[in-house]
């Protein structure tokens, strides 16, 4: 692809484009060669623009590359450029329409003649699989299941029974959609009772869901993702619960059951959510954040209990001075009980 035309694709403008050179790839920095075009998004690689020997690079506005022999595209967001130039050179295949005589298929199931079912594969009855579904080996699809279009099933997950997964979705490997919700009664003998987990999960257009993550289907109703979600690896989303448009979920994080997540929210790595609470709109928790109560929209909270991120800093701060405090603390009492002493 010429260079202009990247550029153009990418919202970028160029300077100085003195050869409508033809780019072959994106790569790093330290690795782009002569046909590729490269990034700077974080300033901690800016040493590294000095010695790349790519042939352009994606740069902010107001950023000095502190050298002329390499073509500028200049783009209010050099990270969403690169992303949308990736894109560009990595599209996702599209299925081809085919089924492995190893899958397993109900008679029942209503299986479009464009999706592409791999090795394996087991699809119980009266399920739908849309046109574009890829199915990768060892993918398991129970009864009543309906895939939309375009969606990505990895190898190795699992779609529990009745559960709804909409169009242009990714699911990774080993993830399971719509397992049991954790929920058990205690009896007068102390034994626990468990629960019929009588519901589903649904979850709408262009989520992505990590590998060995977990959505658990509601007791009765739904657990709902909404369209756009983005799910990281090795998350537990409990029963009941609503994640909103938009909002994003890293790795290890745990909602607890009947959570609310609102749109646009970011969950960092290893966030706890307690069950039965609302975090609202635009609202970040920081990583290993943890709460036992509703978030306000658009908070910024850290720790555990988690409370404002900027008082939690000064926090932190202190707390990394506790034993220089307790240390002046003891002479202030002892020059205090010195002092005392002597007046007696």
């Amino acid at each position: 692809m010429k260079l202009s035309e990247l550029a153009e694709k990418t919202g970028a403008s160029v300077d100085d484009l003195t050869e409508d050179i033809e780019i072959t790839a994106v790569a790093p920095l330290d690795k782009a060669g002569p046909a590729e075009v490269t990034f700077l998004a974080n300033p901690k690689y800016t040493p590294q623009v000095a010695t790349t020997k790519a042939a352009a690079i994606f740069i902010a506005d107001n950023v000095d590359p502190g050298r002329d022999d390499i073509v500028l595209l200049r783009s209010k967001d050099p990270y969403l450029s690169y992303a949308k130039a990736l894109r560009i050179f990595h599209p996702q295949r599209m299925a081809l329409g085919s089924i492995h005589p190893a899958a397993v298929i109900d008679g029942t199931a209503d299986i479009s003649e464009s999706a592409e079912i791999h090795a394996n594969v087991v699809i119980g009855k009266h399920c739908t699989i849309a046109d574009g579904v890829i199915l990768y080996p060892n993918v398991t699809i129970y009864e009543g299941v309906s895939i939309g279009e375009n969606t990505v099933v990895h190898a190795g997950s699992t779609i529990r029974e009745y559960c709804e997964i909409g169009d242009n979705c990714i699911i990774h490997n080993n993830t399971t959609i719509g397992a049991d919700g954790f929920g058990y009664a205690r009896q007068p003998d102390r034994r626990w009772l468990k629960i019929p987990q009588t519901g589903r999960v649904i979850i709408e257009d262009d989520v992505e869901i990590g590998a060995n993550s977990a959505v658990d289907r509601a007791a009765m109703g739904e657990t709902r993702i909404a369209r756009g979600a983005k799910i990281d690896n090795m998350v537990q989303i409990g029963h009941s619960c609503t994640v909103d448009e938009d909002a994003l979920i890293c790795a290890q994080t745990g909602l607890a059951g009947s959570s609310v997540i609102g749109k646009r929210v970011i969950l960092a790595g290893q966030v706890g959510i307690a069950g039965h609470l609302k975090v609202g709109d635009d609202a970040v928790l920081t990583a290993k954040s943890a709460t036992s109560h509703d978030i306000e929209p658009g908070k910024i909270m850290s720790g555990v209990p988690a409370f404002d991120n900027r008082e939690w800093l000064r926090s932190t701060s202190a707390y990394r001075k506790l034993g220089e405090m307790a240390q002046r603390l003891r002479k202030l009492e002892k020059l205090l009980s010195e002092s005392q002493n002597r007046e007696l």
